[in-house]
């Protein structure tokens, strides 16, 4: 006689998610990706995602109502972006930096939780606003943000990734594709994300 299986037992295989489908929604029909066309843009409710010349400016993130700063580029290298505490103390902005590196082999998952914390705080304050950035907003700030619509909001990858992709043109690097199909291949053995 065979078991009854649990209905909470999840389908792995709708779960097991390719680089390459990622890529296919990322890209805009004809394999072509486009770059951002605004420097910010609010991709989930009071989450922007943006530039270092926006992070840079101060007087601009307060018109914004920015409180919170995170920073998924910090350093001093052309592909860093230069900010720190020190650099918005006296704003009223709250900043968080990591020092995450563009590149295939730079494991961006280990500051996923960080930075969905981050950006839980940030939200839990009344009129809290986070602006996530890296030095273009196109592959470091937006992994963060769809890594945190899945930690916290339960998405899966393909839902995460369209709605920020809706907002703003983005194009993680492969390298961080993986990392999401990854995560949410663990979410889903978790029964952490909502069904199909």
């Amino acid at each position: 006689m065979k078991k009854n299986q649990s209905p909470a037992k999840v389908n792995m295989s709708d779960y097991q998610i390719s680089v390459q489908e990622l890529n296919e929604l990322l890209s805009n029909g004809s394999g072509f990706y486009s770059l951002p066309t605004q420097h910010y843009n609010e991709v989930f409710p009071r989450i922007y995602v943006g530039n270092a010349f926006v992070a840079q400016n101060v007087m601009r993130l307060q018109r914004l109502g920015v409180t919170h700063i995170l920073n998924a580029a910090e350093g001093n290298s052309f592909m860093h972006v230069n900010t720190s505490a020190d650099f918005y103390a006296g704003t009223g902005i709250t900043y968080h930096g990591m020092k995450a590196n563009d590149t295939e082999h730079f494991n961006l998952s280990a500051f996923f939780e960080e930075g969905a914390d981050f950006i839980d705080k940030a939200l839990a304050q009344k009129d809290g606003r986070v602006y996530v950035h890296c030095r273009e907003g196109y592959s470091r700030s937006p992994t963060l943000v769809i890594a945190y619509l899945m930690l916290r909001h339960n998405m899966d990858v393909k839902t995460a990734l369209s709605m920020v992709r809706q907002k703003r043109e983005i194009g993680p690097n492969d390298g961080f594709l993986r990392q999401l199909c990854q995560l949410n291949e663990k979410l889903a053995k978790e029964g952490k994300i909502k069904g199909k």
